[in-house]
């Protein structure tokens, strides 16, 4: 009980003698809140921290001993909150708001995730309640005056949470299942109002086809956006999904239905995308039906002069291209005459 009070009779005088510090009421601290956030995918992280400053003090194995478990911040707990499971350096964390403390040391820190996040400081911190802990190498770094937490290393599916305070940077990996999270998400999302939008059905579809997704829903979803409305791009999505599925005949069937009904930028820009995929063979086909569809139109001008380069036929491709230039709406034209300088140095556009 006596070790109980003097904890309690610290923290009061601790508070109290800070400037402009208070246990009760609103006022500046001295160590000021923050908050930084990631999304990866539709994930959300989301670190809420307090920053002390060193103030010409040596911090770790001075300031903050080797070997203690320390708040990771200062005033109340360091919070970690996912909005869906992730991995930190490969272990599972469940979707939560988690107390985080760190243990430094010379070589090797411990980064604590602990179910209790709404502590004071690590002061009553409980080994018992961790959800997870991982060793981590810390490094050299630059001087930062403030702790200072940041997300590095951007990828799709992951990020690297930093931690920067005097000369030290402590980094742990967060990581998430993207295609699996939205591939659940997209079940739930598609039982609501969207379900009655051609455009949710065709996105939903695309997204499972390019992130090689479950194919069956894939279908339902571009079966359902064809339902609310037919469209070239729902179609076409379609076929990609046919494809996927080896359903080659159907694929095919669902691919000339789409070229029927597309316009002139629609089969300009899916020529395009095959272009971008490899097809070349493929997109030239399109091209074709583009230039005997639309044969006046700016996109079928520029289709021609790509079919043109393909034979090595230059002269006949600048004409097109400035063609295509001068029928071409105001912001695609400077885009065109780009194109058509390429030409007339006999660069192939179609690479």
């Amino acid at each position: 009980m006596r070790k109980l009070h003097l904890l309690i009779f610290t923290l009061l005088f601790a508070i109290s003698s800070a400037s402009a510090q208070s246990a009760l009421l609103d006022l500046p601290r001295a160590s000021q809140r923050a908050t930084v956030s990631q999304r990866l995918g539709i994930t959300n992280i989301t670190l809420r921290y307090h920053r002390p400053l060193a103030k010409g003090r040596k911090v770790f194995g001075t300031l903050e001993p080797y070997g203690k478990v320390w708040r990771a911040g200062a005033n109340e707990n360091s919070t970690f909150e996912v909005s869906d499971p992730v991995t930190i350096n490969g272990q599972s964390l469940a979707k939560g708001v988690y107390g985080l403390h760190m243990i430094p040391g010379e070589k090797e820190w411990t980064v604590v995730f602990s179910k209790n996040s709404t502590s004071w400081g690590s002061f009553t911190y409980d080994q018992a309640e961790d959800a997870l802990r991982v060793t981590v190498t810390p490094q050299a770094a630059d001087f930062h005056e403030a702790l200072t937490y940041d997300f590095d290393d951007l990828q799709p599916n992951s990020a690297a949470v930093t931690m920067r305070w005097d000369k030290v940077a402590v980094p742990f990996k967060v990581e998430v299942d993207t295609p699996a999270l939205v591939q659940q998400s997209l079940k739930n999302q598609m039982r609501g109002r969207v379900q009655y939008e051609w455009e949710s059905g065709q996105e939903a579809a695309a997204y499972l086809v390019e992130n090689k997704g479950n194919m069956d829903d894939a279908l339902k979803y571009v079966n359902n956006s064809i339902g609310n409305e037919e469209r070239f791009e729902n179609i076409m999505t379609k076929a990609r999904v046919l494809d996927a599925l080896n359903r080659t005949d159907e694929a095919k069937t669902a691919r000339t239905k789409g070229m029927s009904i597309g316009s002139a930028v629609q089969l300009h820009s899916y020529g395009r995308q095959l272009q971008g995929q490899g097809k070349q063979a493929e997109a030239f086909e399109v091209f074709r039906v583009n230039v005997k569809r639309n044969p006046d139109h700016w996109t079928a001008h520029n289709d021609a002069a790509r079919l043109a380069v393909s034979t090595g036929d230059f002269d006949t491709a600048v004409k097109e291209m400035k063609l295509a230039t001068a029928a071409a709406p105001d912001q695609v034209k400077p885009n065109l005459q780009a194109l058509v300088g390429r030409l007339e140095k006999k660069d192939d556009i179609n690479k």
